[in-house]
Protein backbone atom coordinates (compact mmCIF):
# COMPACT_ATOMS: atom_id res chain seq x y z
CA UNK A 1 0.00 0.00 0.00
CA UNK A 2 1.62 3.31 -1.33
CA UNK A 3 2.34 6.36 1.36
CA UNK A 4 2.88 9.99 1.03
CA UNK A 5 5.04 11.24 2.84
CA UNK A 6 3.22 14.66 4.21
CA UNK A 7 6.12 15.90 5.95
CA UNK A 8 9.52 15.13 7.86
CA UNK A 9 11.30 17.16 10.69
CA UNK A 10 14.55 16.25 12.68
CA UNK A 11 13.83 15.72 16.08
CA UNK A 12 16.03 14.61 18.74
CA UNK A 13 18.84 13.32 16.31
CA UNK A 14 15.60 11.39 15.09
CA UNK A 15 12.60 12.05 12.37
CA UNK A 16 9.05 13.05 13.27
CA UNK A 17 7.42 12.40 9.94
CA UNK A 18 3.59 12.89 8.65
CA UNK A 19 2.08 10.18 5.83
CA UNK A 20 -1.28 9.82 3.86
CA UNK A 21 -2.62 6.64 2.71
CA UNK A 22 -5.74 5.16 0.59
CA UNK A 23 -6.78 3.10 3.96
CA UNK A 24 -9.06 -0.04 2.62
CA UNK A 25 -10.70 -0.63 5.88
CA UNK A 26 -12.10 2.90 6.23
CA UNK A 27 -12.65 3.58 2.24
CA UNK A 28 -10.86 7.37 2.66
CA UNK A 29 -7.65 8.67 2.78
CA UNK A 30 -6.05 8.81 6.19
CA UNK A 31 -2.95 10.27 7.87
CA UNK A 32 -1.16 9.46 10.65
CA UNK A 33 2.31 10.63 12.66
CA UNK A 34 5.36 8.89 13.43
CA UNK A 35 8.36 9.21 14.72
CA UNK A 36 11.60 7.32 13.72
CA UNK A 37 14.38 7.45 16.63
CA UNK A 38 17.94 7.90 16.05
CA UNK A 39 18.20 3.71 16.44
CA UNK A 40 16.09 3.34 13.62
CA UNK A 41 18.56 3.86 10.93
CA UNK A 42 20.46 1.05 12.03
CA UNK A 43 18.15 -1.74 13.75
CA UNK A 44 14.44 -2.88 14.21
CA UNK A 45 12.76 -0.95 16.99
CA UNK A 46 9.66 -1.42 19.08
CA UNK A 47 6.56 0.58 18.17
CA UNK A 48 4.36 2.41 20.31
CA UNK A 49 0.90 3.39 19.03
CA UNK A 50 -0.82 6.51 20.38
CA UNK A 51 -4.83 7.00 20.26
CA UNK A 52 -5.88 10.48 20.66
CA UNK A 53 -9.05 12.04 21.65
CA UNK A 54 -12.26 13.50 20.73
CA UNK A 55 -11.80 15.99 18.42
CA UNK A 56 -8.15 15.41 17.71
CA UNK A 57 -6.21 14.66 14.49
CA UNK A 58 -2.65 12.82 13.81
CA UNK A 59 -1.36 16.70 14.98
CA UNK A 60 -2.39 17.21 18.53
CA UNK A 61 0.07 14.49 20.15
CA UNK A 62 3.10 15.07 17.64
CA UNK A 63 3.58 18.49 18.18
CA UNK A 64 1.78 19.37 21.96
CA UNK A 65 2.73 16.11 24.21
CA UNK A 66 6.92 16.31 23.80
CA UNK A 67 7.09 12.85 24.14
CA UNK A 68 9.81 12.86 21.38
CA UNK A 69 13.05 13.43 23.50
CA UNK A 70 11.88 10.22 25.88
CA UNK A 71 10.91 8.18 22.44
CA UNK A 72 14.49 9.22 21.00
CA UNK A 73 16.60 7.75 24.64
CA UNK A 74 14.64 4.56 24.56
CA UNK A 75 14.72 3.89 21.00
CA UNK A 76 10.75 4.04 20.60
CA UNK A 77 9.12 4.13 17.27
CA UNK A 78 5.73 6.27 18.02
CA UNK A 79 3.12 6.01 15.41
CA UNK A 80 -0.20 8.56 16.38
CA UNK A 81 -3.11 7.76 14.00
CA UNK A 82 -5.92 9.91 13.05
CA UNK A 83 -9.44 9.53 15.48
CA UNK A 84 -12.01 8.96 12.60
CA UNK A 85 -12.77 8.62 8.80
CA UNK A 86 -12.25 11.95 7.26
CA UNK A 87 -14.48 13.20 4.42
CA UNK A 88 -16.67 10.34 3.57
CA UNK A 89 -19.99 12.59 2.73
CA UNK A 90 -22.24 11.19 5.59
CA UNK A 91 -24.83 12.47 6.33
CA UNK A 92 -24.93 13.99 9.70
CA UNK A 93 -20.80 13.39 10.53
CA UNK A 94 -19.88 17.34 11.27
CA UNK A 95 -22.98 17.91 13.04
CA UNK A 96 -21.51 17.15 16.27
CA UNK A 97 -17.80 17.03 18.28
CA UNK A 98 -18.18 14.16 20.05
CA UNK A 99 -19.73 11.91 16.74
CA UNK A 100 -18.65 11.07 13.62
CA UNK A 101 -16.13 13.34 12.76
CA UNK A 102 -13.09 13.37 15.39
CA UNK A 103 -15.40 11.17 17.11
CA UNK A 104 -14.35 7.35 16.11
CA UNK A 105 -14.21 6.04 19.21
CA UNK A 106 -11.65 3.13 18.61
CA UNK A 107 -15.21 0.55 17.42
CA UNK A 108 -16.26 -1.18 14.28
CA UNK A 109 -19.81 0.21 13.04
CA UNK A 110 -22.51 -1.78 12.82
CA UNK A 111 -25.49 0.39 11.80
CA UNK A 112 -25.81 2.48 8.39
CA UNK A 113 -24.93 4.66 7.31
CA UNK A 114 -21.47 4.60 9.82
CA UNK A 115 -20.47 0.63 9.19
CA UNK A 116 -19.00 1.20 5.74
CA UNK A 117 -16.69 3.72 6.70
CA UNK A 118 -16.29 3.85 10.48
CA UNK A 119 -14.43 1.11 11.61
CA UNK A 120 -11.28 2.46 13.40
CA UNK A 121 -11.43 -0.45 15.72
CA UNK A 122 -9.93 -2.66 13.22
CA UNK A 123 -8.04 -0.27 11.03
CA UNK A 124 -5.85 0.13 14.48
CA UNK A 125 -5.86 -4.09 15.25
CA UNK A 126 -5.35 -4.81 11.60
CA UNK A 127 -4.36 -2.65 9.03
CA UNK A 128 -2.03 0.06 10.75
CA UNK A 129 0.07 -1.96 12.40
CA UNK A 130 0.58 -3.89 8.96
CA UNK A 131 1.50 -0.74 6.85
CA UNK A 132 3.60 0.35 9.76
CA UNK A 133 5.52 -3.42 9.59
CA UNK A 134 5.99 -3.34 6.21
CA UNK A 135 7.27 0.26 5.83
CA UNK A 136 9.51 0.63 8.76
CA UNK A 137 11.97 -0.96 11.04
CA UNK A 138 9.62 -2.13 13.44
CA UNK A 139 10.15 -5.61 15.26
CA UNK A 140 6.34 -6.54 14.94
CA UNK A 141 6.57 -8.72 18.25
CA UNK A 142 6.80 -5.59 20.36
CA UNK A 143 4.27 -3.39 20.15
CA UNK A 144 2.55 -1.17 22.63
CA UNK A 145 -0.53 1.01 22.92
CA UNK A 146 -1.16 4.19 25.35
CA UNK A 147 -4.38 6.84 24.45
CA UNK A 148 -5.88 10.06 26.54
CA UNK A 149 -9.79 10.14 26.83
CA UNK A 150 -11.22 8.37 23.86
CA UNK A 151 -8.14 7.41 22.88
CA UNK A 152 -7.43 6.25 26.49
CA UNK A 153 -10.90 3.97 25.89
CA UNK A 154 -10.02 2.75 22.64
CA UNK A 155 -6.38 1.87 24.51
CA UNK A 156 -7.53 -0.12 26.96
CA UNK A 157 -9.96 -2.23 24.75
CA UNK A 158 -7.58 -2.91 21.99
CA UNK A 159 -5.57 -4.55 24.99
CA UNK A 160 -8.00 -6.32 26.72
CA UNK A 161 -9.87 -7.64 23.41
CA UNK A 162 -6.35 -9.07 22.25
CA UNK A 163 -4.21 -10.73 25.09
CA UNK A 164 -0.45 -10.51 24.46
CA UNK A 165 -1.15 -8.73 21.22
CA UNK A 166 0.35 -4.83 23.26
CA UNK A 167 3.32 -5.47 26.17
CA UNK A 168 1.98 -2.74 28.15
CA UNK A 169 -0.94 0.00 28.10
CA UNK A 170 -1.27 3.19 29.42
CA UNK A 171 -3.96 6.28 29.70
CA UNK A 172 -4.46 9.65 30.44
CA UNK A 173 -8.14 10.28 31.59
CA UNK A 174 -9.65 7.49 30.16
CA UNK A 175 -13.17 6.55 29.10
CA UNK A 176 -13.06 3.69 31.28
CA UNK A 177 -16.80 2.52 31.54
CA UNK A 178 -18.80 4.04 27.81
CA UNK A 179 -22.15 2.26 28.82
CA UNK A 180 -22.56 4.42 31.15
CA UNK A 181 -21.73 7.45 30.57
CA UNK A 182 -22.88 9.84 28.06
CA UNK A 183 -20.43 9.97 25.69
CA UNK A 184 -20.37 6.04 25.28
CA UNK A 185 -23.98 5.96 25.36
CA UNK A 186 -23.87 8.19 22.49
CA UNK A 187 -21.54 7.04 20.67
CA UNK A 188 -21.93 2.80 21.17
CA UNK A 189 -25.62 3.83 20.62
CA UNK A 190 -25.09 5.91 17.63
CA UNK A 191 -22.33 3.22 15.90
CA UNK A 192 -23.34 0.11 17.38
CA UNK A 193 -27.25 0.19 17.58
CA UNK A 194 -29.78 0.42 20.60
CA UNK A 195 -29.34 -3.02 21.74
CA UNK A 196 -26.87 -2.14 25.09
CA UNK A 197 -25.83 -5.85 25.05
CA UNK A 198 -23.83 -5.05 22.13
CA UNK A 199 -21.74 -2.05 23.46
CA UNK A 200 -20.07 -4.29 26.30
CA UNK A 201 -17.37 -5.94 23.93
CA UNK A 202 -16.16 -2.21 23.61
CA UNK A 203 -16.17 -1.38 27.04
CA UNK A 204 -13.01 -1.86 29.31
CA UNK A 205 -14.54 -2.43 32.84
CA UNK A 206 -16.60 -5.23 31.44
CA UNK A 207 -13.60 -6.70 29.46
CA UNK A 208 -11.55 -6.77 31.96
CA UNK A 209 -14.08 -8.61 34.23
CA UNK A 210 -13.34 -11.71 31.49
CA UNK A 211 -9.57 -10.85 30.56
CA UNK A 212 -7.55 -14.24 31.29
CA UNK A 213 -4.13 -13.21 28.97
CA UNK A 214 -0.40 -12.33 29.84
CA UNK A 215 -0.10 -10.45 32.84
CA UNK A 216 -0.91 -6.68 32.10
CA UNK A 217 0.29 -3.73 33.95
CA UNK A 218 -1.47 -0.66 33.46
CA UNK A 219 -0.97 2.99 34.15
CA UNK A 220 -3.63 5.36 34.48
CA UNK A 221 -3.00 9.12 34.93
CA UNK A 222 -6.31 11.22 36.01
CA UNK A 223 -6.80 15.09 36.12
CA UNK A 224 -7.93 15.63 40.26
CA UNK A 225 -9.84 18.71 38.71
CA UNK A 226 -10.93 17.15 35.85
CA UNK A 227 -14.81 18.83 34.70
CA UNK A 228 -15.12 15.45 32.73
CA UNK A 229 -14.48 13.40 35.73
CA UNK A 230 -16.67 14.77 37.84
CA UNK A 231 -19.22 14.95 34.88
CA UNK A 232 -19.29 11.21 35.12
CA UNK A 233 -18.02 10.93 32.09
CA UNK A 234 -14.51 8.80 32.44
CA UNK A 235 -15.68 6.60 35.26
CA UNK A 236 -12.15 4.84 36.09
CA UNK A 237 -13.61 3.89 40.01
CA UNK A 238 -15.88 1.08 38.05
CA UNK A 239 -12.90 0.13 35.67
CA UNK A 240 -10.72 -0.06 39.20
CA UNK A 241 -12.65 -2.16 40.87
CA UNK A 242 -13.26 -4.32 38.39
CA UNK A 243 -9.09 -4.70 38.45
CA UNK A 244 -8.92 -5.14 41.69
CA UNK A 245 -11.76 -8.36 41.52
CA UNK A 246 -9.54 -9.96 38.85
CA UNK A 247 -6.03 -8.95 40.26
CA UNK A 248 -5.05 -7.50 37.40
CA UNK A 249 -2.13 -4.64 38.52
CA UNK A 250 -3.53 -1.26 37.34
CA UNK A 251 -1.30 2.05 39.13
CA UNK A 252 -4.34 4.61 39.28
CA UNK A 253 -2.50 8.62 39.96
CA UNK A 254 -4.72 11.30 40.80
CA UNK A 255 -2.67 13.99 39.71
CA UNK A 256 -3.16 17.92 40.74
CA UNK A 257 -4.15 18.86 36.78
CA UNK A 258 -7.87 20.21 35.47
CA UNK A 259 -7.18 20.43 31.71
CA UNK A 260 -8.02 17.43 29.26
CA UNK A 261 -9.97 19.09 26.39
CA UNK A 262 -8.60 17.31 23.61
CA UNK A 263 -6.53 20.66 22.50
CA UNK A 264 -5.00 21.02 25.82
CA UNK A 265 -1.64 18.87 26.37
CA UNK A 266 -0.07 20.75 29.17
CA UNK A 267 -1.00 17.28 31.77
CA UNK A 268 -0.08 14.90 29.12
CA UNK A 269 3.30 16.95 28.23
CA UNK A 270 3.76 16.58 32.06
CA UNK A 271 3.58 13.01 32.50
CA UNK A 272 4.38 11.81 29.10
CA UNK A 273 7.69 11.20 30.41
CA UNK A 274 6.40 8.29 32.91
CA UNK A 275 3.82 6.84 30.53
CA UNK A 276 7.69 6.20 27.92
CA UNK A 277 8.94 4.82 30.67
CA UNK A 278 6.36 1.93 31.39
CA UNK A 279 6.49 1.11 28.28
CA UNK A 280 9.79 0.99 27.45
CA UNK A 281 10.27 -1.41 30.71
CA UNK A 282 8.24 -3.99 28.74
CA UNK A 283 8.94 -2.96 25.40
CA UNK A 284 12.83 -3.42 25.33
CA UNK A 285 12.75 -5.86 27.96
Amino acid sequence: MALKQVSSNKCFEGFQKVFEHDSAELKCKMKFGIYLPPKAETGKCPVLYWLSGLTCTEQNFITKAAFQQAAAEHGLIVVAPDTSPRGCNIEGEDESWDFGTGAGFYVDATEDPWKTNYRMYSYIKDELPKLINANFPTDPERMSIFGHSMGGHGALILALKNPGKYKSVSAFAPICNPVQCQWGKKALGGYLGPDASKWEVYDATQLVKSYSGPRLDILIDQGKDDQFLSAGQLLPDNFIAACTERKIPVVFRLQQASCFCSPCYFFIASFINDHIKHHAKYLNA
